[in-house]
């Protein structure tokens, strides 16, 4: 007789162990970026406003980081099927950390993916299937090849009317402000010659070279801009 008059069942508190166990193992893998702390609700009202949230969609975020942005999108929009991709092991493990602990079906695992490469070996996607493709605060910190591939690259599997959102610092026509924007170019240029903020008249041309139309520049906290490009033509 159980004389506190609570039953006990022997298999709960090994469950609970297991339970913590399988827990704390990909708390341990989860990385967090304060900057992806900070975005994510700006990014997320950006998108908000922009893409549909009654019907079926795929979106391809490229170079994820730590994964924190893919979970907080999916909450938001379970109608989309989000692929995470990232090139570095650490953040590939990151991101499966944030989509095992969160248990978000609407998120694929993490997958591989060089911008700098030929958009087919970009896990196998085939043209125009994908109606979102999303890139935040890469284009500075990454060799201009990158950039370009990444153009290149969603101009082949973005759908006609799809949409490519980047999020970043930006120069525009040669310029670079505020003085905070343009102390941060030239330490990533210290850092890396092949780092730095990409010019948004660039990226509008080479957009148009891949069949993408930058439709709008939305104004962003911390001196950031999100750039949104639509596909109106077929590459």
């Amino acid at each position: 007789m159980n004389l506190s008059g609570r039953f006990h069942c022997p298999g709960t508190a090994l469950h609970r162990r297991t339970s913590f166990k399988g827990t704390c193992r990909w708390m341990c893998k989860m990385l967090n970026a304060a900057a992806a702390d900070r975005n994510k609700d700006p990014i997320l009202s950006v998108l908000k406003s922009r893409v549909a949230s009654n019907r079926r969609l795929f979106a391809l975020e490229i170079s994820s980081g730590t994964g924190q942005h893919v979970v907080h999108f999916a909450k938001a929009f379970p109608n989309i099927t989000w692929q995470p991709s990232e090139v570095e092991t650490q953040s590939l493990s990151s991101i499966e950390a944030y989509r095992q602990y969160h248990r978000l079906q609407n998120v694929q695992p993490p997958i591989y993916l060089d911008v700098s490469q030929s958009w087919q070996t970009w896990g196998g996607f085939p043209a125009e299937s994908c109606d979102l493709i999303i890139n935040i605060n890469m284009m500075h910190i990454s060799p201009l090849a990158c950039t370009t591939g990444l153009f290149h690259g969603v101009g082949q599997i973005l759908k006609p009317q799809g949409l490519l959102l980047t999020y970043g610092p930006y120069a525009f026509n040669g310029s670079i402000v505020p003085q905070s924007n343009f102390d941060f170019d030239q330490s990533l240029r210290y850092r890396n010659p092949e780092w730095g903020l990409r010019d948004a008249s660039f990226l509008t041309t080479l957009g148009q070279e891949n069949g993408l139309r930058l439709e709008e520049i939305v104004d962003m906290p911390a001196n950031n801009k999100c750039l949104l490009f639509r596909k109106d033509s077929v590459v």
